[in-house]
Order: structure tokens, then C-alpha cells, then sequence
């Protein structure tokens, strides 16, 4: 009889682990989607908010924070928000993230990309102070995982502008945006229509491709 116990606690925790498994990946899926449709600040907003909710209902999982972040920067680039407000909200998150899964190359090459967009309000005069942190972020999602596409398309987005600021050529920017490329296709290999962890930048890495022509 214990041993029969024993059997159907385990086999509740299972069916119980695989529940709550299912529930995390389809409310991840379904916010996924809604990101495509964020078409102004408002719907960022609602988007976000939907998945801190997940994030707090799943406390040990870096991916929904990751998400918000990504949601707050990609807000402060498109549309009329205080953008250093947003972008420094996205950076709060990503450091909650961080300590949920240090060491990670796409919450790194993330933060980074935030501060970009900070660097992006004022090149002249913020170059100096956020210029050497953000390649050096970039350079360390890089290190982490070398064969992480966004990490390498960020960095050759900052070479670009690098380039421009000063009026160099574009060839680092470049050949950064055809590693990314091909890292986007090795990428693809192991992504399904159910993959959750983040596969986007694609289709900067073809335009900035296309600008090198």
C-alpha cells in the first residue's frame, strides 16, 4: 500500500509539473503573438503588463521579464514615449532576469540594446560615457554564446552607427551583419512553431545587409 502511495504522488507531481508547463508555454505563446500586434505605446503597455503577470505567477523563469524588457525598448524606439524612462524600466527587468539566469548571453546582448536606445536620444553628448559599455556588453553576450545571432547583429548595428557618427566605412558593420545571418540560419535548425526562447532579429540583419550593398 505505501509503495502504491508513493506511485500516485508521483505521478500527481507529473501530471501536475506537465499542467503547469503546458499553461507557462501556451500564455507565452499567446503574449508572443500579441507583440506582433503592438502597433503604439498602449498596446506595449498591455503587452508588457501581460507578461510581468506571467512572470510574477512564475517566478523562476527568465524568459517573461526578458520579454517585457524587450516590449519596453522596442516601445522607446518606435513611438512618442519618455524613452529614457521606458528604456531604464527595460533595463530594471532585465536585471531581475539576470538574477534568475546569470551568465545569459541573450538577457546580456539585451541589456545592451538598451543602452543603445539611451545612447541613441543624444550620440554627442552620451557617446563617450555609453558608447564603451554597450560594445562591451555586446562583446560579452558574444563571448557567452558565439553562436547567439542577436548578440552579433547588435554589435554590427553599433559598428554601423559607430561608422556613421564618424564617417568610417561600414566593412566591420558588414561582415558583422553576414555572421549574423548565418547564425540566424543555424538558428532556424533547431526552432519549431512552438519555440519560445527568443529567434528575433532576422530581418534587421537582412536590411542592414542590404544597406552594405
Amino acid at each position: 500500500m505505501k509503495n502504491l502511495l508513493t506511485s500516485l504522488a508521483l505521478y500527481v507531481l507529473v501530471v501536475s509539473l506537465a499542467f503547469g508547463q503546458n499553461a507557462f508555454d501556451e500564455a507565452m505563446k499567446s503574449q508572443l503573438s500579441a507583440m506582433k500586434e503592438v502597433d503604439g505605446p498602449e498596446k506595449g503597455i498591455a503587452v508588457k503588463n501581460a507578461f510581468l503577470r506571467i512572470a510574477e505567477a512564475n517566478d523562476s523563469e527568465w524568459l517573461p521579464l526578458y520579454y517585457a524588457a524587450l516590449v519596453d525598448i522596442e516601445t522607446a524606439f518606435r513611438f512618442d514615449v519618455d524613452k529614457d524612462a521606458t528604456l531604464d524600466q527595460a533595463i530594471e527587468t532585465i536585471q531581475q532576469a539576470s538574477q534568475l539566469s546569470p551568465d545569459n548571453s541573450e538577457l546580456t546582448a539585451l541589456h545592451g540594446y538598451a543602452l543603445m536606445g539611451k545612447l541613441s536620444i543624444d550620440p554627442a553628448s552620451r557617446g563617450q560615457n555609453l558608447s564603451p559599455q554597450v560594445m562591451q556588453l555586446f562583446n560579452q553576450a558574444i563571448s557567452q554564446n558565439r553562436e547567439n545571432p542577436r548578440a552579433v547583429l547588435l554589435m554590427a548595428q553599433m559598428e554601423q552607427g559607430v561608422a556613421q557618427f564618424f564617417g568610417s566605412g561600414p566593412e566591420k558593420a558588414c561582415g558583422m551583419a553576414r555572421l549574423s545571418l548565418e547564425l540566424f540560419e543555424k538558428e532556424k535548425e533547431i526552432v519549431n512553431k512552438d519555440f519560445i526562447f527568443p529567434t528575433w532579429g532576422e530581418d534587421s540583419a537582412h536590411a542592414l545587409i542590404s544597406a552594405c550593398q
